[in-house]
């Protein structure tokens, strides 16, 4: 059914059957006894925020708005978890903070923080956050309060875009090349950075909507941070390579006067990661690899899943490493730690969730439990479920322990009646029918949502709504199922995921365009990859009526290719050429980027020269025609 499709954010209507309590004894009993030490960290050595809350782009769009989270005042409403919305409070404390002698902080810019170091001679800028526009923001304001010195360092702690996309905001990549600046990273950064979102990239960016409540206004009926951070910023993405990279734990390096040692930490909250300690100022910097919440082991936006064991393992060798000499603790999201016998109790008591996490989630799937059974009786044990840094906010004890399974056992659990079973259409369809009818289920799901089994009505709801996408009735009240759901979670991504569902549902996809390509990011990615991206948009049924070989040769570049495509697929093969060739097509690397990837005419590319092409040139067009659209907007809660 084509839906109206909305012109901008809304807020979902809140009849008086939408309780968001639950059963939430526990979490408001925490929050009644909470003593406060995460909020005293949270405003320690503040020095001042900005003057204007809103820091825009070049164009005057607002790039992140200081203002978004003012609604967290007094007691958590109806709408929302309250252990939540005390999260919440403290992520979005924005400004500038002194974390301890020489080390500043910004946060509330941007779902993560930026980190400044004063090197003496000039800041080592640690983590410049998702976009230029809030990085230089943070800048200035380090500027405006401490000292304004040149930058004389990035360090990217790790590969994901919110700790390098907004380096482009506190230096340039003519002060880097000129060996004014060093960009610091660990060794696999760049092939990391570039590559996790660009082969599944248009389906990750539909469902990272979801994961941070991107199309939702921000409100206590609303986003209200994805319990990792506030919201993302939505400036102007950036990416200078690396110029030194770590390669191994206990490297050295010293950048005016402040040496940092480092500890790579591969395969845990990024494929390629590292903390550093200054020993000069007892203070350690944990990456992603310690935060204010339990983390994803797979985001509900999609990734590969992460190593849970290497990452309790490389929390252990942190503790060795650092903790014990550490008086400060900061890190690339969340809130600093103060004291050593605090940061040895977080750090100890962090890895243990994630070794517990990850020791009785095997333990179960090798006992036979499947990966949901493992998920409804897991819980950690209250010595450390009752530490509000091992709370699920971002990523939940349910979620983690089924990636667990997922990485161990994949995703069939060894049930033949699971082997293969029908798509979600016809599956919902047969469902409906076998339990009586539209009328019948409905009336099952309204009993479940009386019995308080939200999860249930949940379930029966959306056959309905897959058996039959134009049944509103039965897409509004799967709506308020999502939207009750919401509001009772706890984790910041579940609350999200919920209330985008709900909206969607009532007013079906928001239609935004693809995500622009980032001219500093498609420099940094290799031909192959991009050539790679190609051949999963590849028409199989075109591709397999038609069989050719195309050369290429990008001038600018100095590289050949050789693309053949037969039986349904395209093969890229680099340093190749064939004689045999149809057609041998030279042309710089952005003609190729314009015309097979961003599906613009060849035609008129030929007639100016800028393509040029020996043999039949028909194959490139043909080539060319073979590569789908990108659809940014497909559904996911209807058919």
């Amino acid at each position: 059914m084509a839906a109206d499709q909305p012109t901008g954010p809304f807020t979902p209507p809140l009849p008086e059957t939408y309780t968001s309590r639950g059963d939430m004894a526990e979490v408001q009993a925490m929050v009644a006894a909470d003593d406060r030490q995460d909020f005293d960290f949270a405003n320690r050595g503040f020095m001042g925020t900005r003057k204007d809350p809103k820091i825009k782009r070049a164009d005057g769009v607002v790039a992140f708005d200081l203002e978004k989270y003012d609604f967290l005042e007094g007691s958590a409403p109806e709408t929302a978890n309250p252990s939540l919305w005390r999260q919440a409070k403290i992520l979005t404390k924005h400004g500038l903070f002194k974390v301890t002698d020489r080390i500043y902080q910004v946060r509330g810019f941007c779902v993560s923080t930026i980190s400044f170091i004063d090197a003496g001679s000039g800041w080592i800028v640690v983590d410049p956050l998702t976009t230029a526009e809030p990085a230089r923001a943070a800048l200035d304001l380090l500027h405006e309060h401490v000292h304004a010195k040149p930058v004389l360092a990035v360090i990217y702690s790790h590969s994901h875009g919110d700790h390098y996309g907004g380096v482009a905001g506190v230096t340039t990549a003519e002060d880097v090349a000129a060996g004014k600046v060093k960009i610091i990273a660990p060794q696999g950064f760049l092939e990391e950075a570039v590559s996790e979102n660009i082969i599944a990239g248009p389906a990750m960016m539909r469902r990272a909507r979801y994961q941070f409540g991107l199309t939702l206004p921000s409100g206590p009926e609303g986003e209200m941070t994805s319990g990792l951070g506030p919201g993302l910023s939505r400036g102007t993405m950036s990416l200078i390579a690396p110029t030194d990279l770590i390669t191994e734990t206990g490297q050295r390096m010293t950048v005016g006067d402040v040496t940092m040692i480092f500890q790579l930490t591969p395969g845990t909250e990024a494929p390629a990661e590292m903390n550093f300690y200054l020993p000069q100022f007892r203070s350690v910097f944990m990456a992603e690899n310690a935060n204010l919440t339990m983390h994803n082991l797979l985001p509900a936006r999609g990734a590969l899943v992460r190593d849970c064991k290497a990452w309790a393992d490389y929390l252990t060798e942190s503790i060795r490493l650092f903790a014990h000499k550490s008086d400060t603790m900061f890190a690339a999201h969340g809130i600093p730690r103060f004291g050593t016998a605090e940061i040895v109790r977080f750090l100890t008591s962090h890895r243990d969730a994630y070794k517990y996490l990850h020791d009785q989630s095997v333990r179960l799937m090798n006992a036979g439990f499947t990966a949901a059974e493992i998920a409804e009786v897991l819980k950690l044990p209250d010595v450390l479920a009752k530490q509000w840094f091992n709370r699920g906010y971002y990523g939940t004890m349910s979620h983690n322990s089924k990636a667990i399974y997922q990485r161990y056992m994949g995703w069939y659990d060894a049930n033949p009646a699971n082997l293969n079973p029908l798509p979600p259409e016809p599956a919902s369809r047969r469902y409906v029918d076998a339990m009586g009818g539209t009328a019948k289920v409905m009336e099952l799901a309204q009993k479940a949502e009386t019995a308080g089994e939200l999860r249930w009505a949940a379930t029966l709801l959306n056959h309905v709504v897959f058996a039959d996408a134009a049944n509103t009735d039965a897409r509004e009240k799967l709506a308020a199922i999502y939207t009750r759901l919401g509001f009772q979670s706890e984790a910041g991504t579940w609350r999200n995921i919920y209330l985008t569902g709900a909206q969607e549902l009532r007013h079906g996809v928001m239609q935004l365009p693809p995500t622009a390509a980032n001219i500093s990011i498609l420099a940094a990615t290799t031909t192959p990859m991009l050539l790679d991206f190609a051949s999963v948009r590849i028409d199989a049924r075109k591709a397999a009526e038609t069989s050719f070989k195309i050369n290429i040769e990008l001038t600018d570049r100095g590289e050949k290719i050789l693309i053949t495509v037969g039986n349904g697929v395209m093969v890229h093969e680099h340093g190749i050429q064939d004689a045999e060739a149809g057609a041998t097509v030279r042309m710089a690397r952005p003609a190729l980027l314009m015309t097979l990837l961003a599906r613009m005419p060849s035609a008129p590319m030929v007639q100016s020269g800028d393509i040029k092409i020996d043999g039949d040139a028909s194959l490139y067009e043909t080539l060319c025609g073979l590569i789908e659209p990108v659809n940014p907007n497909f559904n996911i809660v209807t058919p």
